[in-house]
């Protein structure tokens, strides 16, 4: 199966030297799959709490990968079970909002605050509240990335629980606006002018104070 442009970029960002990888909210587990076949010594965690997803995700690989190493859990990202798993471990989790992140990451955090955790993360949307709470937590940033697939943004932000020999977490960002190309350049455009619309729509509707995050995205223009 070939993977879509937001997954590609996630699996690339996958680095070597973990121990353990969690492929959380794994759909139909092609992310995980894929890495499965590049990373052939790390076991694959997948991750969904839909028990007939998990199901048909474990009889396809049991067919597809027997020389492979995998486990299939069926719970809340929230209750991963990192302590019966030595090592080091990189948690993915990808197609849900930043706020249902945010749950998952403090969750994870607290109980398991002496592992050593890397999240690579691609949220849907919340984007500015996921990254005010990593800085709260003192994490660290390792990479981040702005990709379009399909005529959608995506924010791919690979951290660290570790603030020490990583960069600062910015609140809007700071490598997802810089380009090497006419094509990047012209994403970044099309995603800053999204993201200040939607802030401007809200800050009109007065539901909310957001003119400090409106400001804050017009910085990237100067």
């Amino acid at each position: 199966m070939k993977l879509s442009k937001r997954l590609t970029q996630i699996e690339q960002m996958v680095t070597s030297g973990y121990a353990h990888i969690w492929d959380c909210c794994c759909d139909h587990g092609f992310l995980g799959a894929a890495l499965l076949s590049r990373h052939a010594t790390t076991p694959i965690h997948f991750v969904d709490i839909v028990p007939e997803l998990m199901a048909e995700l474990k009889n396809k690989l049991h067919r597809f990968y027997t020389n492979s190493r995998w486990e299939t859990h069926c719970l809340d990202v929230a209750k991963l079970p990192l302590e019966q798993y030595k090592g080091n471990h990189l948690i993915i989790i990808a197609g849900v909002g930043g706020d249902l992140m945010i749950q998952f990451i403090e969750a994870i955090y607290q109980k398991h605050s002496g592992v050593d955790i890397d999240f690579l993360l691609c949220p849907v949307h919340h984007q500015y509240a996921l990254r005010q709470k990593l800085i709260e937590l003192k994490f660290g940033l390792k990479n981040e990335v702005l990709i379009e697939d399909n005529q959608r943004f995506y924010e791919v932000i690979h951290i660290s629980s570790v603030l020490d020999g990583n960069d600062k977490i910015s609140p809007i960002g700071d490598r997802i606006w810089q380009s090497d190309s006419d094509k990047q350049t012209d994403i970044i455009g099309q995603y800053l002018d999204k993201t200040l619309n939607h802030y401007q729509r809200i800050g009109r509707g007065n539901r909310a104070n957001v003119q400090h995050i409106i400001d804050a995205y017009r910085l990237v223009r100067e």
